[in-house]
């Protein structure tokens, strides 16, 4: 205990420091140090007030994630509880004051709201991310906040779970100073000067839940929570948490401050006893594990990425190319024409000004960002660039050729990544003298908004390459999985069949709008078909092209967008696909696609028949079930957890379920696999049940348990 948490005495203030890194979590030993500095201090003459602060790099940045696991599996839990903590600060005889640098995130923000006083540093930020755990703050923050803030920013905090500013803070209410400076000595030094004022001050010090000055009244409240849960339904779409979290801000005015606490534990509990906080809090742990690479060890040297160098000014390589300068890494941006080059360009910048009209962006830093891209038709300063990534057309020749001349430019030890979605990285690299140099970037479009990079290791990538991918993954704010290297690696490998049965299944009767909205209710960000449209159904056709060996002979293939586009009909770029588009991208049925459709099963023998919401879901998410099964046996994944990550970042496979193979073993591998049986008795070839799959379901066994074992 006394290693988590420190006391000292400076300057007649009482100070205790939380050290428990690297965020300070509020794990066991946490909670009882802070109880015993309060308790020691209460009773020591020597001290006026108290402070609670943080060493390290922030304040307290929430609750240890891993106790919530032991709550759900019954074991009990040690120690005092976080409610426990907030009393003994709130009811401390002398003025307590939490200085917050960092973060003060959820049962942090909620500490701090048990002090009589908050301050913060200028960097600082607060916010009650709970529900994006599936939960809700569980330490009475949801009680406390509308008493500092008001009503109406408790919804929005707790609600959407979106950290803020400490100026926004300090405005609302939450923060009772700013403390000048920028480093923890500067929060130290005014936290205990501003402690020994508020000590010597005959004031009473108000407890935070007495205060009701703030409390709206019950048909305000009622009208704030209304507007609240209908953004939520948009914003957070078929996410329980957020609209629970609504009912308990709402309580703090509907009930006394002991009953709404009450309500606030009852439903905190219920949420964290979902399955939805139970994917939520697994993929919280996938998106960290992937970071670990069994055979590249933590302190794997890695290569110093200061300059970079993108080939081709199309809607990825754009993209691209703003990844790297809003990490403020300056970047070449090559295109073959001036007039290709301007086109990308003026792409770049109408994004940049798009996203400074939302907020996201000062017109400064639009500025500042645009300086860092350098366009260009010549290869001038690609020989400076510390990694050159190649975002052209998705053609294994012409990639080839391009990575000829990388090879013949680029300086040694430069990584030369390729953008391809598809095509093998080997063979690419092949084109090169250095393949140890090339290794897979697969961003996902639009990129500079796509959280997924796709990390493709070659046979002969080396080791120092994949650790300096993966670290300038984080540089770009991007979640970095490292898959394997075979056709579609992960993400696309799977897409397809889940893509390829959408189409089957309009070729057997179902209407294309019935097939995009039950995904769509399943809660996938877009049904199959409208996913098409959007990243242009020319695409698939050219990768059907490029891979025949995907469709062997006398094998069913999808005939339906081949069809689709020998009509032109490319999709959302051409207003005509699956649907017809409006100029505001709207989405309208057109019955040319019905007769299409009818034609195509007439043609080919394919009976049509009514199929149900049920029979749509099971065959496209099971079909991803299926394949990510042969994924994990090949090694193409490192554990099955990867794969829900780069489903849920970059597929828009609903995070509340986890991703598909979390959400396989939820629905229980017994039940996936007597479906796919029947369904391979039912429709052949495509439909043959994994080994994998098999063999786990036969165990009684699980992908997530599994994939532990295999590491």
């Amino acid at each position: 205990m006394a290693s988590l948490v420190r006391t000292s005495v400076e300057a007649g203030v009482g100070v205790i420091t939380v050290d428990n890194p690297p965020v300070n979590a509020l794990s066991p030993g946490v909670p009882e140090g802070i109880l015993a500095g309060v308790e020691a201090f209460v009773s020591d003459e020597r001290v006026r007030a108290i402070v609670l602060i943080g060493a390290g790099r922030t304040f307290i940045a929430g609750a240890d994630i891993k106790e919530f696991g032991k709550i759900t599996s019954g074991k009990k839990r040690r120690g005092p509880g976080l409610v426990t903590v907030v009393h003994a600060l709130e009811d401390s005889l002398k003025p307590t004051v939490a200085a917050i640098h960092g973060f003060a995130f959820g049962g942090g923000l909620e500490v701090a709201q048990g002090c009589h006083y908050r301050i913060a540093l200028e960097s600082a930020r607060v916010g009650q991310p709970e529900v994006k755990l599936g939960i809700i703050p569980g330490a009475q923050g949801t009680q406390r906040l509308p008493r500092l803030a008001g009503v109406a920013k408790a919804l929005e905090m707790c609600a959407l779970g979106d950290p803020i500013s400490a100026a926004e803070a300090h405005r609302f209410g939450i923060l009772d100073a700013v403390v000048p400076g920028a480093g923890h000595d500067d929060l130290r030094a005014g936290a205990v000067r501003f402690a020994g004022e508020v000590g010597d001050s005959k004031e009473t010090h108000a407890k935070v839940r007495e205060r009701e000055g703030k409390l709206c009244s019950p048909d305000e409240c009622r009208q704030l929570c209304g507007a609240a849960a209908a953004k939520v339904r948009k914003v957070r779409r078929g996410h329980a948490a957020p609209l629970r979290a609504i009912e308990a801000v709402g309580c703090s005015v509907t009930m006394p401050f002991a009953e709404g606490v009450k309500r606030e534990s009852e439903i905190f509990r219920e949420c964290l006893f979902s399955t939805q906080s139970k994917a939520l809090i697994h993929l919280f742990f996938a998106e960290r594990q992937a970071r670990k690479i069994p055979d590249v060890p933590k302190d794997t040297p890695v290569r110093p990425i200061r300059a970079a160098a993108v080939l081709g000014a199309g809607t990825m390589g754009g993209g691209i190319a703003m990844c790297y300068a809003n990490a403020g890494i300056p970047v070449r941006l090559k295109e073959v024409t001036q007039e290709a080059l301007e086109r990308g360009m003026a792409t770049i910048r109408m994004n940049y000004e798009r996203s400074a009209k939302r907020g996201r962006f000062t017109a400064e830093q639009v500025r500042e960002r645009l300086a860092l891209i350098t366009p260009q038709t010549t290869w001038d300063g690609f020989g400076e660039a510390d990694i050159v990534v190649e975002a052209v057309f998705e053609n294994m020749a012409l990639k080839k050729e391009v990575f000829r001349e990388i090879d013949a430019i680029a300086r040694k030890g430069a990584v030369l990544a390729t953008n391809t979605s598809t095509l093998d990285v080997d063979e690419i690299a092949q084109a090169t003298s250095r393949p140890q140099d090339v290794i897979g970037h697969h961003f996902f479009s639009p990129a500079n908004i796509m959280r997924l990079l796709e990390i493709v290791r070659g046979k002969r990538t080396a080791k120092d390459v994949v650790a300096t991918s993966m670290m300038l993954a984080k540089t770009l704010r991007k979640v970095g999985v490292l898959v394997g290297n075979c056709h579609g690696f992960v993400g696309n490998r799977m897409f397809h069949p889940y893509r390829r049965e959408a189409q089957f299944l309009a070729e057997e009767g179902a209407r294309p709008v019935d097939i995009d909205r039950v995904l769509y209710e399943f809660g996938a960000a877009m049904g199959p078909l409208a996913v098409g449209d959007l990243a242009g159904l020319d695409i698939g056709m050219r990768v059907r092209k490029e891979a025949p060996h995907l469709y062997p002979p006398g094998v069913r293939r999808p005939l339906a967008e081949d069809a689709l586009c020998e009509l032109g009909r490319y999709g959302q770029k051409t207003k005509k696909g699956w649907y017809t588009y409006g100029d505001d991208r709207s989405r309208h049925e057109d019955p040319e696609v019905d007769a299409l459709l009818l034609e195509i099963s007439a043609a080919n023998g394919i009976e049509r028949r009514s199929i149900s919401d049920d029979e749509i879901l099971e065959r496209t998410v099971f079909a991803l079930v299926n394949e990510g099964a042969r994924i994990l046996e090949e090694g193409m994944a490192l554990r099955s957890s990867d794969i829900d990550v780069i489903y849920a970042y970059g597929y828009g496979f609903p995070p509340f379920r986890g991703g598909p193979m979390f959400y396989a073993d939820l629905v229980g591998l017994d039940r996936v696999l007597d479906s796919v049986r029947i369904l391979h008795a039912d429709h052949g070839h495509w439909w043959k049940p994994a080994p994998l799959l098999e063999q786990l379901a036969a165990e009684g066994g699980s992908f997530s348990k599994w994939s532990a074992a295999a590491a």
